[in-house]
């Protein structure tokens, strides 16, 4: 096996591993907060942590990386703090006093700090070894980020039965054993001398932003995330309000997870006869759609099912289009920061926006105003992209 490929499914394993931890926590860790007995101000500033977290600690850790070299290296110490980070969770197990507030919110704190370096990384790793073999290879980078996807749906399918079964007290616990297998993922990926890069690259990352396609292209790229924020904030309460049942609205995410996985494996058929920014601008159009589709027709199973598969588009395409142009738009030693700004403007600033303004929105004008505002956001998203391929000078249209 070439080094480059042990690279790749070293990486694979890690994506499996991160996005199954992400799919054992996120999704029931409101639960467990509820059992605590938080009340619901206080589950929600937990809930943020992840967002206000992606706002610094991405572009933190890429900076570092760029800098040394060791992208590999920080990915191992991350993941590592990121467990014993997670053990501060068992401390809500030995009192019986009023769970510490403070103490959890640090420990969430720190746990999506450590998170926060290892897809950025991992994503830079990808890219790198992609152009040592020839450039961006969007069948090659799909057969690895499913695994990703992957790894979220066993683990939110399987981590649904297994608190049924065992009740919520074993949240910590498993969260820890989840993240053990991070650790020993991050650990598989190969040692690497430090990366070294042509001094006669860019090194200066505000020359690279002051150009306008770049402009556009995160521009473009943040309203169509935004527009996204509320199928991960608010799809399942608006389900639930509707009157779908857990099962329910668990086969709806399903099915969603389940087109993204069929589109990375397949996607090297479609993505390389056709123009990155032409995906962007697709996904974003359909976003759109299917926004105003959820808040139009929420009340039918079948529209729903049909709209949630739209997920291969609106998300797995537009994700694989923003890798490769980001990988084209911050080459070398610009590698790591470019896509922790991707983390940060993508699921940073819009996490956080979309969140805060989205609870305000369904308070006042219910659940669907989120997503008929939604579909709104995705289309400037769209107009931001279009002008994107515009401006850029190798790829006018």
């Amino acid at each position: 096996m070439t080094d480059s490929r042990r690279v790749l499914r070293a990486s694979a394993l890690l994506g499996c591993a991160y996005y199954g931890s992400i799919g054992l926590f996120n999704p029931f860790a409101p639960l467990w907060y509820k059992s605590l007995g938080l009340p619901v101000v206080a589950i929600g500033l937990l809930v943020s942590m992840q967002s206000w977290t992606r706002l610094f600690a991405p572009y933190l850790w890429g900076l570092v990386a760029d800098r040394s070299g060791r992208r590999v290296e920080l990915i191992r110490a991350a993941a590592l703090a990121c467990w014993v980070s997670s053990l501060g969770l068992l401390l809500t197990s030995w009192s019986s006093d009023v769970p510490p507030v403070i103490g959890l919110t640090l420990v969430v704190f720190l746990m999506y700090f450590f998170n926060a370096c290892v897809t950025p990384l991992n994503e830079a790793l990808i890219a790198h070894e992609l152009a040592a073999s020839g450039g961006m290879d969007p069948k090659r980078y799909g057969r690895v980020r499913l695994w990703g996807s992957v790894g979220f749906l066993v683990t939110v399918v399987g981590g649904g039965w297994w608190f049924d079964w065992a009740g919520m007290s074993v949240f910590p616990w498993t969260i820890v054993v989840g993240l053990s297998a991070l650790v020993i993922a991050a650990w598989r990926l190969p040692k690497r001398a430090a990366i070294q890069h042509d001094a006669a690259e860019p090194v200066s990352i505000a020359d690279t932003l002051r150009r306008p396609e770049v402009g556009w292209f995160f521009l473009g790229m943040f309203f169509t995330v935004l527009a996204h924020t509320a199928i991960y904030a608010f799809y399942s309460l608006y389900l639930d309000r509707l009157g779908y049942g857990k099962g329910q609205v668990g086969a709806l995410w399903a099915v969603s997870v389940a087109a993204e996985i069929c589109w990375f494996a397949f996607q090297g058929r479609w993505v390389r006869h056709h123009h990155l920014h032409h995906w962007l601008v697709a996904a974003a159009l359909l976003a759109a759609l299917r926004l105003a589709g959820t808040a139009w027709l929420g009340a039918s199973l079948a529209a729903m099912v049909l709209l949630q598969c739209c997920h291969a588009v609106t998300f797995a395409a537009q994700h694989t289009a923003c890798i490769g142009l980001i990988g084209r738009y911050f080459p070398g030693r610009l590698q790591g920061r470019g896509q922790a700004l991707y983390a940060v403007l993508g699921y940073g600033v819009s996490g956080v926006l979309g969140s805060l303004g989205g609870a305000w929105l369904a308070e006042s004008h219910g659940y669907a105003a989120c997503f008929w505002a939604a579909s709104l956001f995705a289309l400037v998203g769209a107009w931001s992209h279009w002008r994107c391929a515009r401006r850029d000078p190798l790829h006018a249209v």
